[in-house]
């Protein structure tokens, strides 16, 4: 039987809501969907590229607690309430993952709150790369 372990970053919708930041099945790692909040700080920048910045801080500290590393990741979903902002983050994408190169989508939707210009939910398989 497969080990389950939960992993929270303290962001207070974690407890309102009900989820975890990450959950640790096995091998596998989902993480939660990811905004560009600044847990520490509790700030959030206005512009997407220091939130799509900010998703792969907070997605690299989770899989890190997880025993998993960014080169980990296998799948990537990009969530944005306007698409025109997409090839804006692709820098940035492509400095985290241009050489994991996992399997993404890209899907343009309404989020929790109008700051929130992208949210980013990955799903790793640790392989001992941390």
């Amino acid at each position: 039987m497969t080990s389950r372990t939960l992993i929270s970053s303290g962001s207070p919708f974690e407890a309102q809501i009900g989820y975890s930041r990450a959950v640790v099945d096995g091998d596998f790692v989902f993480v939660s969907g990811c905004t560009g909040y600044d847990y520490k700080q509790g700030t959030i920048s206005p512009d997407v590229v220091a939130q799509a910045e900010q998703c792969f801080v907070n997605i690299a500290a989770a899989l890190a607690e997880a025993g998993a590393g960014v080169a980990d990741i296998v799948r990537v979903r990009y969530i944005l309430p306007d698409r025109a902002d997409f090839p804006k983050t692709w820098p940035v994408l492509k400095k985290w993952l241009g050489e994991v190169r996992p399997a993404a989508t890209m899907v343009q939707a309404g989020l929790m709150e109008e700051v929130m210009r992208i949210e980013v939910e990955v799903t790793a398989v640790r392989r001992g790369s941390t």
